[in-house]
């Protein structure tokens, strides 16, 4: 019997079981039940407890048997079981068309869903971004979660994609990183406690996809600027984490299908990029596209290389390892032609940011981008993926280039094997999957359509505040003296002309030193966005090379750091000689991780920190990352720059950004000659001489064998050989959530906001940086006072996003951003709030607590991209535990508008035309919001009347975008969702 989804889903809603479908599992594939049907289960070992982490060659990649070769040759324990992978469902609707792939010379890869076979003209125009999820759907079309209307409304994308329909979505994997991965962890071990309750098997709490978790976000620059920096920093790093670490260790070994790349490896994306991509999977003898979610927005990254893949919330990614599809409505694509080639001088990052720049004024938000044209040949896959990276700044949800041959000359870069690259060329061309710009191309349908030619890109910079806020290096001296007198906002700091030109003289470890408005402090070659890409970090190690040969030399007093995105790049810097005059300038390697463009940049120097606040200076960070808002990079620097490698030594050795690189002098050399921009620039022929001769395929294998060893203090972790985790009531790192306490197996309902009081009212682009800080934990804020009454001195305070497993540190975090502006503190800058009923002054976590001891509902009023920035699921969670039912914003980023509904909070969008501002909103009024009792009654889009105390009243559209969504909603959020179905699913 087959049911439209949008019937099945009512009928879930409503807490009524469904049928499951019971059709033979393919090929070898054990079934095993899980969910609402039947899951071939292929089983790939794992690393059991003690064992170090592994990953198969790259000579045989994701062979069984050279991967159990591998580990028996390293002494790890083989279990029988357990790596699944997601290859169809079961009683699959489009079996006609599964084809053999022949090899050549005999033989086949596999067998493949062949989208040729389909017969329909149609698909020949669709973007290749949109082949992927038509043949995702067509894998896994078992006439339940995925039917035949919904691969026929993939087939019919040019008409149907206007019309906002909604698909699911099964991705090939998930993607974790530590800030993300340890809460995810958290939820899947919670609702294993939650099964057992509720007298069901918690074993079932396990992923059905791949999921690959890789630490990176937990280092901080503590040490800068000594040899021994990556050293001090990773033992830090694990005294601060060792909790959270062993806690993630037990992860590896008590969940099936999962794999844990530990600390001191490189960054998610890049590590992505040179290993864990596969492109094409072959699984048991299927092949199908390489997909994944991740819970970090640059997951886009791996969009550079053919693969497709965006950041999704940690809710939304948990539900994706449970087997769920993902709901999502159908993208329209933008088509981006490139042409010509880049000027000598001009980086990839110039690149990036002009793109952003041009897309946000297009308008992208929750479309896929499409890169294409001749401009195509001249674009690495490292450069592609820097642009396909910032995707989440220009507001797409993927920027996608689709594999040609510079994608396979970059796996053969990267070491993987030619047996592999040659069945993947082969898959994607037969599939129709593969663009070949020495043939005819077939004209490809797009929604809208932008051009650039890369010749008119410039160098440039963007900031102060935002990453889309391009300034061309040119006129940089003349935006930054414009910002300095600008009124406070996005492009100002309000600083009165007679203090401008303001001198700061102190001490710096017994030298004269001397800071002003425009000083750099800061200078990070850090982020993913750039570190993966060989001719940014060259380039940054040849402009180090020629200051030095000229006598330049950075200020003692700026805190400098290199930390790359993997072992990788410290071997290609090396064996070209440049690692050398990068430490000489101060860029000695601190860790590989994250770091500054996350906001773990480590402490300033006390003198600085000193001359800083005592004469209210507008100081600068310059660094190569993609992510600039305001308190992110670190509290004492209010103007923070995004720039190329290069771009950030040469400002380093400035010391400023009140600089004009065309006419001034950057330092005086040896000579006593004054020393240019251009003198220290290197040439595009100088970067591709030296790239060409130092960054090689075995440096690649090297690095990933080393990481699949582990490191010795990883390795040492002691972990619980137990399926449901033993919480430490006393633990500040890791906490039982609050989500699953009194739940029952029937679903709450909609629920009525009634008398509500506003918690916070904020204006245009509250980032998730604002809701739920990263960064350090002020020493007098909520969140201090908990550790300390804890035991915890302030120096093992660590960062909000090392304590994502404790929700009462991230519940007293929420809203915690120093820098938030609360249009109820009438102008006045800080994490607090005004109490209503009281009228006091309270930190935003005190104030709610009060309501909540009330009985009383509260709502946040937002103005436009409310929640942009990260897909930081703690944006969702904490408001939601503070006791917020409803936020009322102009507009909402994509991402964290699906976790506030996956979290039980309900979106709501003014109309057109209306905020709080113009309906004379205060935030002191009290606010209604009727919803009928049955899930039934509300359709996705609904409108919605709030009526106010005041006797105001104002139509909202109510964001629950999808069916889905709204059986999400009915459960109080999609992981009770997620708990109640598997149950029923069991009986």
């Amino acid at each position: 019997m087959y049911m439209s989804k949008a019937a099945a889903f009512r009928k879930l809603a409503s807490g009524i079981s469904s049928p499951l479908s019971k059709a033979p599992a393919f090929s070898r594939c054990a079934s095993r039940s899980i969910g609402f049907f039947s899951r071939p289960r292929c089983t790939f070992p794992r690393p059991v407890v003690g064992s170090s982490p592994f990953r198969p060659s790259r000579s045989d990649w994701r062979s069984l048997g050279s991967l159990r070769d591998q580990i028996v040759s390293s002494g790890v324990a083989i279990e029988p079981s357990e790596r699944e992978f997601s290859t169809m469902a079961a009683g699959n609707c489009f079996e006609h068309i599964l084809t053999s792939l022949p090899k050549p010379g005999g033989g086949e890869y596999g067998k493949y869903y062949s989208l040729p076979a389909l017969n329909d003209p149609r698909i020949d125009k669709l973007p290749y971004s949109i082949r992927i999820l038509l043949e995702s759907a067509i894998r896994n079309c078992d006439g339940f979660q995925i039917n035949k209307n919904d691969v026929e409304k993939i087939i019919d994308w040019e008409n149907t994609s206007p019309q906002s329909v909604e698909i699911p979505f099964k991705p090939a994997r998930v993607l974790l990183q530590d800030f993300t991965g340890v809460p995810a962890i958290v939820d899947l071990a919670s609702m294993r406690d939650a099964m057992a309750k509720l007298d069901s098997d918690p074993n079932k709490i396990n992923p059905l996809v791949p999921v690959d978790l890789v630490i990176d976000h937990s280092v901080q620059v503590d040490v800068a600027r000594s040899e021994n920096a990556i050293q001090a920093n990773m033992e830090l790093e694990f005294h601060r984490n060792r909790e959270r670490f062993a806690f993630l260790r037990w992860g590896s070994t008590a969940f099936h299908n999962m794999l844990i790349v530990p600390p001191g490896s490189g960054i998610v994306h890049q590590v992505n990029l040179e290993y864990l991509a596969r492109v094409v999977f072959n699984s048991d003898g299927v092949l199908y596209p390489d997909s994944l979610v991740g819970t970090d927005s640059h997951t886009t990254m791996i969009d550079g290389m053919g693969v497709s893949g965006w950041g999704v919330g940690g809710i939304e990614a948990e539900a994706t390892m449970l087997g769920q599809p993902m709901s999502m409505v159908l993208p329209g694509v933008v088509g981006f032609k490139l042409r010509g080639k880049l000027r000598d001088g001009v980086t990839a990052t110039d690149l990036v940011l002009t793109v952003t720049q041009m897309l946000r004024k297009h308008g992208v938000v929750g479309k896929f981008v499409e890169f294409y044209g001749e401009g195509m040949g001249e674009l690495s896959v490292a450069d592609r993926a820097t642009i396909a990276n910032m995707s989440p700044e220009y507001g797409a949800t993927m920027g996608f280039f689709p594999v040609d041959h510079m994608t396979l000359e970059y796996l053969k870069l990267t070491g993987r094997s030619d047996d592999t690259v040659a069945m993947i060329e082969a898959y994607l061309r037969a599939n129709k999957m593969f663009v070949d710009y020495n043939e005819p191309q077939v004209e490809r349908v797009y929604s809208s359509y932008l051009e650039l030619d890369l010749s008119d890109v410039e160098p440039c910079v963007s900031g102060p505040k935002r990453p889309h806020d391009r300034v061309p290096l040119k006129d940089m001296k003349a935006d930054w003296h414009s910002c300095l007198n600008n009124k406070i906002g996005f492009k100002g700091f309000g600083v009165p002309k007679e203090s401008q030109d303001k001198v700061v003289k102190f001490s710096f470890h017994g030298q004269p030193a001397e800071l002003r408005h425009g000083s750099v402090v800061i200078a990070a070659i850090t982020s993913c966005t750039n570190t993966s890409n060989p001719s940014v970090m060259l380039g940054a190690g040849l402009v180090a090379k020629k200051a030095c040969e000229l006598g330049l030399e950075v200020k003692s007093w700026i805190k400098t750091s290199l930390a790359p995105g993997s072992g990788v790049v410290t071997k290609y810097l090396l064996k070209s000689g440049l690692q050398e005059y990068l430490n000489k300038q101060g860029f000695q390697t601190v860790g590989y991780g994250c770091t500054t463009c996350i906001g773990n940049s480590g402490e300033l120097d006390e003198s600085v920190a000193a001359a800083i606040t005592e004469n209210d200076l507008v100081v600068a960070a310059v660094l190569s990352g993609n992510r600039n808002f305001e308190g992110r990079v670190h509290p004492l620097t209010r103007a923070n720059y995004l720039g190329s490698p290069p771009l950030v030594v040469a400002y380093a050795l400035a010391g400023t950004v009140d600089i004009d690189f065309e006419k001034e002098p950057i330092g005086t050399g040896k000579d006593g000659k004054s020393v240019y921009f251009k003198d220290i620039w290197p040439s595009n022929e100088e970067i591709t001489e030296i790239m060409q001769s130092n960054v090689l395929p075995d440096m690649f294998k090297n690095t990933y064998e080393a990481i699949a060893k582990g490191n010795s203090m990883w390795n040492q972790l002691s972990v619980p050989a137990t399926s449901l985790y033993p919480w430490d009531p006393k633990s500040t790192y890791i906490h039982d959530p609050p989500y699953f306490k009194d739940m029952t197996m029937t679903p709450p309902g909609p629920q009525s906001v009634r008398n509500a009081y506003c918690l916070l009212k904020l204006g245009d682009s509250i980032t998730t940086d604002h809701i739920s800080p990263a960064g350090s934990i002020h020493k007098d804020s909520p969140a201090a006072k908990y550790l300390l009454e804890r035991g915890v001195s302030r120096k093992d305070f660590n960062s909000y996003g090392s304590r994502r497993g404790n929700d009462e540190v991230m519940m007293r975090g929420t809203f915690a951003n120093i820098r938030i502006v609360n249009k109820l503190l009438n102008g006045e800058v800080g994490p607090k709030t005004i109490h209503i009923p009281s009228g006091e002054k309270l930190y935003v976590f005190d104030a709610a607590m009060r309501y909540k001891a009330a009985g009383h509902d509260t709502i946040v009023l937002a103005g436009e991209e409310y929640g942009s920035g990260s897909s930081r699921d703690w944006a969702a969670k904490g408001p939601r535990l503070l006791g917020v039912k409803a936020v009322i914003a102009k507009s909402f980023e994509r991402i964290h508008r699906s976790n506030l509904v996956g979290m039980g909070i309900i979106p709501l969008c003014f109309k057109p035309g209306e905020d709080a501002e113009t309906l004379g909103l205060t935030g002191n009024e009290r606010y209604t919001i009727p919803l009928p009792t049955n899930i039934t009654e509300i359709r996705p889009g609904q409108e919605i009347t709030v009526t106010t105390d005041t006797g105001k009243s104002f139509t909202c559209t109510a964001r629950f975008d999808t069916e889905v969504e709204l059986a999400y909603y009915d459960h109080g959020g999609i992981l009770h969702y997620v708990v109640r179905n598997l149950i029923k699913s069991q009986k």
